[in-house]
């Protein structure tokens, strides 16, 4: 059997009486693109804060590959190999190059008095994760842009620069939060192909949420559907879809669903 790359285990959530996520489980395997999706208010948002370090759960377990990331930091758990992005954009200022270059600070080796004296090894360095950073921008679409200031960009464009960002940490499990949210109709099919071909190209797992249920279904190899903080479905696209538990929980009942 394939052993899964992210595991997720009964994990619990509480915020001051209020229960975020019940006993949540599903696991993401090698090379998939696994869609965690729920209406809002689900407890997407608060598994994404656990499965990068920014919550902790009252109980349960996380694991990436065989290290448990429960209790680690969040720069502990990006060192291990999970990346992510948020809802909301988050670039710096400077150049589409600065931004991913940013991405490859926990791969530096040279030190920082190296790079200020310009040391052989550092100048190689940075030459080679500069390199690495032209990749990643062909891949996702952005190598027209590499040097343009970030602020010219489009909405679209700035939200892939953060995506491609994430990538140049060479994540073994890269965490999508709504990856499309904003975007007009072109935008969603570039970063559809965009994550298609991340899926296709690199050692990587996707874990996305997204509330396009047409990208999801074109996406998605497994769909794991919350609701008030549990799990309620999981399994294929097409499976999900059908299920009616969640026409209930996005629809109103199985009935209205059907009709």
């Amino acid at each position: 059997m394939t052993v899964p790359v992210l595991s997720v285990r009964d994990v619990t959530v509480r915020y001051a009486g209020l229960t975020a996520l019940d006993d949540v489980s599903f696991t993401v395997a090698p090379h998939t693109v696994h869609a965690l999706i729920g209406p809002n208010g689900a407890g997407k948002s608060t598994c994404f804060n656990v499965l990068s370090g920014l919550a902790r759960p009252a109980s349960g377990m996380v694991r990436l590959g065989g290290t448990d990331l429960t209790r680690l930091a969040p720069h502990r758990i990006a060192a291990l190999g999970v990346a992510r992005t948020f809802q909301n954009i988050v670039t710096t200022a400077g150049t589409v190059a600065d931004n991913l270059m940013l991405g490859r600070h926990l791969h530096a080796r040279a030190g920082f008095l190296a790079s200020a004296l310009s040391l052989p090894r550092a100048v190689r360095e940075e030459r080679e994760h500069l390199s690495h950073a032209r990749r990643i921008a062909e891949l996702t679409d952005l190598e027209a842009y590499f040097d343009s200031p970030v602020g010219l960009l489009s909405y679209g464009d700035r939200k892939r620069v953060e995506l491609a960002r994430a990538l140049c940490l060479e994540p073994r499990v890269l965490l999508l939060d709504e990856p499309v949210a904003g975007m007009n109709a072109a935008e969603r099919a570039r970063t559809a192909e965009v994550i298609g071909r991340i899926r296709a190209e690199l050692d990587v797992s996707v874990l996305l949420v997204e509330h396009d249920m047409g990208l999801v279904m074109r996406l998605a190899d497994e769909v794991t559907v919350l609701d008030f903080g549990r799990r309620i479905a999981h399994g294929t696209p097409d499976e999900v879809r059908r299920d009616p538990e969640v026409l209930r929980a996005y629809l109103g009942t199985p009935q209205e669903g059907a009709a």
